[in-house]
This record gives structure tokens, C-alpha cells and sequence, in this order.
């Protein structure tokens, strides 16, 4: 069976996080620019990705926190441009889950991460693209890819959490032969 080339699909993918805002609050944030590719070799299993996240696409809703993360003191994007995962393995889990484990770079630091993964289906859209679907969720210590700026507050605790919970939700639709990779 032939390797079969899948691109990520931007209008139906977001790529989010969650971190915790002075202990007891949440702020949620998203990347809006992204590329990726899966290459599916036979089954599940056999699949590779690269994703490559735009880190200057941050949103936090808020330009001044968004900013902020743009600069030195969290992602550094003028010197780091892009968050980067290359997936190592795919290892079945049970039904339609799996575990994708591989190298997430943010800066100049690279972590194993494991993705708890969910398929969700492979399907022909009404204009005749073949699309698959899945969901996924991790979660990373900011401060092991050098991500440690932080205030301590007159209460106890920290402005900005050192947990990260990552959610995917990725489209991709099945690369045609000739066409232009991204």
C-alpha cells in the first residue's frame, strides 16, 4: 500500500490551550496560522505528522497579554518563529484512540510530548474531497521549553500557571497526486 499524504485543513482545525491565571481563573488562547501534513502508511499506526505553528499567531484576546507573549520574556517570536511537533510513533489504545508520541520544539527546546488522541472518521465531503478527523489533548510544563517569566502575587501562588492543557481539533483533507505541498 502507497504512503498517503493528508494536508492539514485551517478552516476546519484549532489548535488551543488553557493555562491558569492568578491560581484561580483560566485564560484560554488559540494559534490562528498553522501548516501540517500527515503521512498515512496503511493503518492508523503508521502515520507520521509535522505540524508547524506560526508562534506569532497567538491569541489570548487580549493585543496586550498576546504581545507580551510574543516577546522575550515567553515565546521570543523574532528569534523562534515556530512551535514545531514531529510525531515519532502512533501506538493503538483501544477502539478509535491512540497515543501519538513525538517532539514538540517551542524556542530552542525540544520535549517528547504524548498526544491522548480520538479518530473520528474518514469521509468524502458533498464536493468530493476526502477528508479524516481527529481530536487530541496533552498538557506540558511551560517551564521545561524555557517558558518561565512569572509574578508572585501578595496572596500566594503565581500570575501565570506552569500547566499547559493543549486541545487539537484537525481536519485534513487527502493531498491530490500533482498538487503542491505545504
Amino acid at each position: 500500500m502507497s504512503i498517503e499524504t493528508w494536508q492539514i485543513d485551517n478552516a476546519h482545525t484549532s489548535i488551543g490551550f488553557t493555562v491558569r491565571h492568578m491560581v484561580v481563573a483560566r485564560v484560554h488562547g488559540r494559534f490562528s496560522r498553522y501548516e501540517g501534513r500527515l503521512f498515512v502508511n496503511g493503518g492508523l499506526e503508521n502515520t507520521q505528522a509535522e505540524v508547524k505553528i506560526d508562534a506569532a499567531s497567538i491569541d489570548t484576546q487580549v493585543e496586550a497579554r498576546d504581545k507580551h507573549l510574543r516577546s522575550q520574556d515567553f515565546f521570543d517570536v523574532a528569534a523562534f518563529p515556530r512551535l514545531i511537533f514531529r510525531s515519532r510513533r502512533v501506538v493503538a489504545a483501544g477502539g478509535n484512540r491512540y497515543r501519538v508520541v513525538g517532539d514538540l520544539t517551542i524556542k530552542d527546546t525540544t520535549r517528547e510530548v504524548t498526544l491522548d488522541a480520538e479518530f473520528l472518521g474518514r469521509v468524502t465531503d458533498p464536493f468530493g474531497v476526502e477528508r479524516l478527523a481527529f481530536s487530541a489533548r496533552t498538557s506540558i510544563d511551560r517551564k521545561d521549553f524555557g517558558l518561565t517569566w512569572n509574578k508572585g502575587l501578595e496572596t500566594g501562588g503565581v500570575l501565570v500557571g506552569e500547566r499547559i492543557d493543549i486541545e487539537l481539533d484537525v481536519q485534513a483533507v487527502k493531498a491530490v497526486a500533482g498538487a503542491k505541498a505545504a
